[in-house]
């Protein structure tokens, strides 16, 4: 097959997967063509049967932003008929889904359109009443419409009264890139040999919740030796930073900023820290599964279609920093209990959300939409 697949190149978790699957689609023999204003995150360079076409979008007086969603959609159907395109895969509706439907009109509709929801596209920005009759739209034209958790999926469905079929594909991760190995002398820059590591990876919005992350570790301190490593970049960082000044960890919390790869760092922690206010899926989460580190989390959105309580680590009602704090101390403190939390994480990363399992239902999907 021939892919077109669209994304944001940021850090958050559709860049990731974007990223991702078109990897693994090249590496199974398909042609993924990125259509993108630069290439996604996370791939540092195109392999074989991968390709980058970026989006150029052009500046005018009468024009107040850089009209990219035009730009985009006349770049998808240029390279539509350029190379004969079987479907465009985008990923975050908006503006992806409504481009990708003005490029199959131009097309006079040679290809499939395929948009796989995210979280925040159909569960925040695009019920702005100002984007909220464009999603809908939008969704609606798709030849397929994909959603990385049934939450996602059944509130997509609710919040834009949508008669749609919602396919749930979640998202992945591959087992041998996310493991417990890891690299000699690591852990040491971050902490003595007494202590625990907490790890918390995000985009750093105001969403995520960062600073919940900080004021957990502040109780977490207070029952056990331990430091905590930020990982990510975004509007939060500074008053995260702020925050652990005041607090008196200044010299127990590392900002390490964005990192193209996590998974050494998740090697060597203990404990992962999810307060997100809404995360309809948690792929920080998931790799830190399958690096064998439990996960303690709000109980909000799809995060309980990844995180069993009990067994891969803990959920708690949104908002009770305390309740994070205890059951991430007890971990710390407790080796046989994270051990065993770790290890049904992996085992669960792996049962449910391999690379190989789940990129094989993307590729039979495409297959079922264009008949074959």
């Amino acid at each position: 097959m021939r892919i077109g697949v669209t994304c944001f190149a940021t850090q958050g978790g559709s860049g990731v997967i974007a990223a991702e699957l078109g990897k693994s689609l090249a590496g199974r023999g398909h042609d993924v063509h990125f259509i993108c204003p630069e290439l996604p995150f996370r791939i540092e360079e195109l392999s074989r049967g991968m390709y980058f076409h970026p989006v150029h979008t052009v500046t005018y007086p009468v024009f107040t932003s850089p009209p990219y969603v035009l730009a985009l959609a006349s770049k998808m159907s240029l390279i539509a008929r350029d190379v004969g395109l079987d479907l465009v895969h985008v990923h975050y509706a908006i503006p992806h889904a409504a481009a990708a439907y003005l490029a199959r009109e131009i097309c006079a509709r040679r290809f499939r359109v395929i948009t796989t929801l995210h979280g925040t596209d159909t569960r925040l920005v695009g019920l702005d009443p100002s984007l909220r009759p464009i999603t809908r739209f939008a969704l609606q034209q798709c030849d397929g419409v994909t959603a990385v958790s049934r939450y996602l999926a059944e509130a997509t469905r609710r919040d834009f009264s949508l008669d749609l079929e919602i396919t749930v594909i979640p998202n992945f991760v591959d087992p041998e890139d996310f493991s417990r190995r890891p690299p000699p002398g690591l852990r040491e820059r971050f902490a003595p040999p007494d202590a625990g590591i907490a790890i918390h990876v995000s985009n750093f919005r105001s969403i995520k919740r960062p600073q919940d992350a900080v004021r957990a570790f502040r109780i977490i301190r207070e029952r056990v030796e331990a430091r905590l490593i930020m990982v990510g970049d975004g509007p939060e960082r500074g008053p995260c930073e702020q925050l652990a000044l005041e607090l008196g960890l200044g010299d127990r919390v590392h900002f390490l900023g964005g990192q193209q790869s996590v998974a050494d760092l998740l090697a060597i922690s203990d404990v992962f820290l999810l307060p997100s206010e809404l995360e309809s899926f948690g792929l920080a989460a998931l790799e830190a599964m399958s690096s064998e580190v439990p996960v303690v989390a709000y109980d909000v959105g799809g995060v309980p279609e990844v995180v069993v309580d009990g067994e891969t680590g803990y959920l708690v009602p949104f908002g009770d920093i305390e309740g994070m704090a205890d059951r991430a101390a007890a971990i710390l403190l407790e080796g046989d209990r994270r051990q065993a939390l770790g290890a049904g994480a992996r085992r669960r990363a792996i049962e449910q959300f391999s690379r190989e399992r789940l990129v094989g239902k993307y590729e039979a999907y495409y297959r079922s939409l264009l008949g074959e």
